[in-house]
């Protein structure tokens, strides 16, 4: 009997160690369970360090230029359209991009130079680091192995924000982009939305205009108001420069040569639209080596009177 009974007691002894183990293990497991929850848990701090601070920056240009007005997705009529991307940095190329518009909502389809992003998001790179995975754009690859991203556009002509993941580096990066109504072709519009010749009902002839010109270093100026000369084809702007070193212009691709040949640079260009900016680019020869400048330049409707 002492023999069963000391039997029993190491049985009962060792189920009581095992149990006390059992019981120490399921606490310690949910204790580092639990620690390790909290130390995934990020921090301000540590979305910061996702996110590239001005040292890792370039200098980032301006988008948005004097005189732009926002353009919304209902003024446009329903298509698909190439269009001009500004963009702050150097360091985020858009090299070809589609705006889509569809019952008033806009959407974009941007074309990179390269394969160094992999993610955009549409905010800042704070935001980006702190969202889901699935509320970033992971990149398409087009036929070219180039990458693309398609994102929402709320706006033309105002700055966007657009966070964008560097493969190498590792990091958001923030982006401002600038989607140009003034590249779009006039009949993307929808009616009354801008305001033309045919809607300011001017007659063939020759008028004055006040015009103000944008963009560049200040340098050079032009002399407003303006002249111009409509007819039943054509509407054009002569544009006469402060200085005799412009030698071509540009608007919409198309090269325009000075009509003068001696002072200062005189252009006859065509005009489409009025009190919206709308680019141009003028080649200049006052440097070391011809340099294309890009500017923009608004003709004010209310200020036209007939010569």
């Amino acid at each position: 009997m002492k023999k069963t009974n000391g039997s029993r007691s190491c049985l009962l002894t060792g189920i009581l160690a095992l149990c006390l183990s059992i019981a120490l293990l399921l606490g310690g497991c949910g204790a580092g369970g639990s620690g390790s929850g909290a130390s995934e848990e990020k921090t301000e701090k540590d979305y910061s360090k996702l996110v590239a601070d001005e040292s890792e920056m370039i200098d980032e240009d301006e988008v948005v230029l004097d005189g732009m007005e926002a353009i919304e997705g209902s003024d446009l009529k329903d298509g698909a359209y190439p269009i001009l991307v500004s963009t702050s940095s150097t360091m985020f190329p858009v090299t070809d991009c589609t705006l889509t518009v569809k019952d008033g909502v806009m959407t974009a389809e941007m074309v990179m130079s390269g394969t160094g992003y992999l993610y955009v998001y549409p905010g800042t790179g704070l935001e980006a680091a702190k969202a889901e995975e699935k509320d970033r754009i992971p990149f398409a690859e087009n036929a070219e192995g180039k990458h693309t991203f398609t994102i929402p556009v709320p706006s033309l002509n105002a700055a966007v924000p657009c966070a964008a993941f560097s493969k190498r580096k590792e990091k958001w990066y923030n982006r401002l982009l600038c989607f140009r109504a003034d590249s779009l072709p006039l009949d993307t519009f929808k009616d009354g939305v801008l305001t033309t010749r045919e809607s300011l009902n001017l007659e063939p002839g020759e008028y004055n205009v006040d015009v103000t010109l944008g963009g560049g270093s200040g340098r050079a100026d032009i002399e407003s108001p303006a002249i111009l000369k409509v007819d039943k084809d054509s509407c054009l702007l002569r544009l006469t420069w402060s200085s005799e070193n412009y030698d071509y212009m540009l608007v919409k691709g198309e090269r325009y040569d000075p009509v003068n040949k001696e002072g200062n640079s005189v252009f006859e260009i065509p005009v489409e639209v009025f009190d919206m900016p709308f680019a141009v680019v003028a080649d200049t020869t006052a440097m070391s080596q011809p340099y294309e400048i890009d500017y923009t330049l608004r003709l004010d409707s209310s200020s036209i009177t007939k010569q």
